[in-house]
């Protein structure tokens, strides 16, 4: 079975999406993602999609159902990398994605994820 590789970077999980994202990878992202937030205490999670050219509506529920988990298990999630035609596709869709939170790049991502775990 395909999977997403996701690292532990201090108290950070990050993944980074190199393949077409298809229903079945992105439910055992889901799933592999949140055991690894309960295995490891993590603190914040690191989602780059920069390598993806196409999201469609699942894809951008399970983003937002993979933020809603993470908080849950005391985790901040934040998505780098977006294409703008990926970001164009999301708002024609309708998708909002309430309670992600949004970065240019890796580099940004991970600074926004220390501001917000050293805020609580």
């Amino acid at each position: 079975m395909e999977r997403i590789p996701i690292l532990k970077m201090g108290d950070f999980l990050l993944v980074t999406i190199q393949v077409d994202m298809h229903d079945q990878l992105a439910l055992t992202l889901q799933d592999d993602l949140s055991e690894r937030i309960s295995n490891t205490s993590a603190r914040g999670v690191l989602i780059d999609i920069s390598a993806l050219d196409m999201v469609d509506s699942f894809i951008g529920r399970m983003i937002g159902t993979i933020s809603g988990l993470s908080k849950i298990m005391d985790a901040e999630t934040v998505l780098v990398g977006m294409q703008p035609a990926v970001a164009i596709t999301l708002v024609e869709l309708g998708l909002t994605l309430p309670g992600v939170s949004t970065a240019l790049n890796v580099e940004r991502g991970m600074k926004r994820l220390q501001e917000r775990v050293l805020k609580q």
